[in-house]
C-alpha cells in the first residue's frame, strides 16, 4: 500500500521561521523561550519576529505583520492568545506561508464552546486556504540535523529514531533520555489537538523517511483509526513502531479529554490492533526506551533463547524465573557448548551451564569474551544478558580495570554477533552506587551496547524485541 504523501519536509528544515508572538521579556513558555532556544541551538536559517510595536527584540529586526516580511516564511510558529490564531492564519494565506505550528492553548482540549468553536474555525481556514497546521497547543516540529530543536534535548543528536506525539511533555523527555543514552532522532513532532495533520499524517511522512529506522508514537486517540491500522501494519514490516498509549485505564481516558480534546477509545480494540500490526505495545515511558535502545543498537532476533550470565545461585534462580515470566526462554545449551562452558568455569564456587555463575567474567575482559564466542556458536542461544555487577566492598570484589570499550568493540565486530544486554543494579538507594550505575551504562549505551539498570527492564525490552522479529519471521517478512 502507497498513498499520497503530504511533503512536510518543511516542518523539520525549513530555511525560514517566523515567530507571532514573541515577547521583549523572557519568562514562561512561548515565542521568546522558543526564539531564545532557536539561537541556542544554532539555526542557521532567518529569523522574522512578529511584533506590531517594538522595532527589535534581542538584536533581531522586527515586523509590525507578516505581509511586511521580504519572503513567505517556510515555517510560522504563532504563540498568539486562542482568539487572535484565526486572523493569523488568514494572514499566512494572504501570503502563501503553509507551513504553520501553532503553540497556543485554548481550544477543543478546555472543553468549553468557545474553544470548541475556535477550533472548528481554525479548521475550515486550513482547509479553505490548503494550510498544513501542527497544532493547537503542542510544541511542533523537532529536528537536530536542521538545528530546529527549541525543546527537548537541545541541540540535541541526530540519529534514526523518529518521535510522534500527541503530548509535549513526553515528547520532550524522550528526546532528551534517548540523546542521554546515545541515541539520536531524525525526527520529532509534538502535535497536540492534531486538529488538521493527525498522527496519520507524520506516520506515513516518517514511514519514507530514509533517515528514520525506529518510529516511537505517543497515542492518546486519532481521527482516523483505519488509516492508523493500514499504515501501521505497512510500516512494521520495514521499521518498527513502538506505541506508549495513553488512556488504557477509564479515568486515563476520562483525563485524555482534557487534554487534546481527543477519545481514547476502547482498549480491547487497540489491544487488537496491536497484535495486527505487530506494532510494540508499551506502559510507561522507561519502557519505552528500553525496548527503542535494543531496536537502535541489536542486530536482529532469530529465537527468544536466552543465554544468561551472571553471579550467584540466587540470582540465577531469580533471573530465569523473570525471563520465563516475559515470554522468553532459557534453553539448556548444547553439548558440545557445556564442554566449552565447563573447561573455562571453576567447578568450585562457579556453576557452568545457562544461566552461568561465574564471578570471573566481572573481573577480566578475556574471560566474559570467551563466554560471549561460545555463546555465540550455540544455534539455541538467540539472546545474551550479561550481568556486570558494580565493583563494590559488598561483594568482596577488586576494582578492575574498565573494559566497556574493549567488550564494546568485541561485540560489534564478532561475525557471529547475538543481541547481547548488561545489566547493571544500582537500584536501592545506595548513593554511590547509583552515580556508578549511571555512569557505567551511559559508557555502555554511547558505545552502542545497551545497558539496563535492572535485569526486569533488560528482559522486559529483549521480550519485545524478540516477538517483533519472530512475528516478523512469522508472515514471511525478511528480516531488516
Amino acid at each position: 500500500m502507497r498513498e499520497k504523501l503530504l511533503d512536510l519536509s518543511k516542518f523539520f528544515f525549513p530555511q525560514s521561521l517566523a515567530l507571532m508572538g514573541v515577547s521583549q521579556k523572557s519568562g514562561g513558555l512561548g515565542g521568546r523561550s522558543f526564539l531564545e532556544k532557536y539561537l541556542i541551538a544554532g539555526y542557521k536559517g532567518k529569523i522574522y519576529l512578529i511584533h506590531p510595536q517594538v522595532q527589535e527584540i534581542m538584536g533581531i529586526r522586527t515586523y509590525p505583520k507578516l505581509s511586511s516580511l521580504p519572503q513567505a516564511p517556510d515555517l510560522t510558529m504563532i504563540a498568539l492568545p486562542a482568539n487572535q490564531i484565526p486572523l493569523a492564519l488568514k494572514e499566512c494565506a494572504q501570503i502563501g506561508a503553509r507551513y504553520i505550528h501553532i503553540l497556543s492553548a485554548g481550544f477543543s482540549e478546555t472543553g468549553s464552546h468557545e474553544g470548541m468553536m475556535l477550533e472548528k474555525q481554525l479548521k475550515e481556514i486550513a482547509e479553505e486556504h490548503d494550510l498544513l497546521i501542527i497544532g493547537p497547543n503542542c510544541m511542533g516540529p523537532y529536528c537536530p540535523s536542521s538545528h530546529l530543536t527549541a525543546w527537548g534535548a537541545i541541540p540535541g543528536k541526530s540519529g534514526p529514531l523518529g518521535i510522534i506525539s500527541q503530548s509535549g511533555g513526553i515528547t520532550q523527555r524522550l528526546t532528551e533520555y534517548a540523546c542521554s543514552l546515545g541515541v539520536g532522532t531524525s525526527k520529532a513532532v509534538s502535535i497536540g489537538n492534531a486538529t488538521c495533520l493527525d498522527v496519520t499524517d507524520f506516520l506515513s511522512y516518517l514511514g519514507e523517511d530514509e533517515a528514520t529506522a525506529i518510529i516511537a508514537l505517543y497515542l492518546e486517540g486519532t481521527n482516523d483509526g483505519r488509516r492508523l491500522l493500514t499504515l501501521a501494519r505497512h510500516i512494521s514490516s520495514r521499521k518498527p513502531i513502538v506505541i506508549l498509549k495513553g488512556g488504557e485505564s477509564h479515568r486515563g481516558a476520562q483525563t485524555v479529554s482534557s487534554h487534546t480534546g481527543q477519545m481514547a477509545g476502547n482498549y480491547e480494540i487497540w489491544k487488537a490492533f496491536f497484535r495486527q500490526t505487530n506494532s510494540i505495545a508499551v506502559t510507561n515511558i522507561n519502557e519505552w526506551m528500553d525496548v527503542i535502545l535494543a531496536l537502535c543498537l541489536l542486530p536482529p532476533a532469530r529465537g527468544d533463547g536466552v543465554f544468561i550470565v551472571g553471579g550467584g545461585g540466587g540470582n540465577s534462580i531469580i533471573h530465569t524465573d523473570i525471563c520465563v515470566r516475559t515470554g522468553l526462554t532459557v534453553p539448556r545449551p548444547k553439548s558440545a557448548t557445556m564442554e566449552k562452558l565447563k573447561q573455562l568455569v571453576p567447578a568450585t564456587g562457579s556453576i557452568a551451564g545457562n544461566p552461568l555463575d561465574y564471578w570471573e567474567a566481572y573481573l577480566r575482559a578475556d574471560r566474559l569474551c570467551l563466554l560471549l564466542d561460545i555463546a555465540y556458536e550455540d544455534s539455541t542461544i538467540h539472546l545474551v544478558i550479561v550481568d556486570r555487577l558494580i565493583p563494590r566492598q559488598a561483594y568482596h570484589s577488586p576494582e578492575v580495570e574498565d573494559y566497556v570499550q574493549e567488550v564494546a568493540h568485541y561485540i560489534k565486530s564478532h561475525p557471529k554477533r547475538k543481541p547481547t544486554v548488561f545489566t547493571i543494579d544500582y537500584d536501592g538507594g545506595d548513593r554511590e552506587l547509583l552515580e556508578k550505575g549511571a555512569t557505567l551504562r551511559h559508557r555502555f549505551c554511547t558505545a552502542e551496547i545497551p545497558a539496563y539498570p535492572s535485569f526486569e527492564r533488560a528482559a522486559s525490552a529483549l521480550s519485545h524485541f524478540a516477538r517483533y522479529h519472530l512475528t516478523l519471521t512469522e508472515r514471511g517478512k525478511p528480516l531488516y
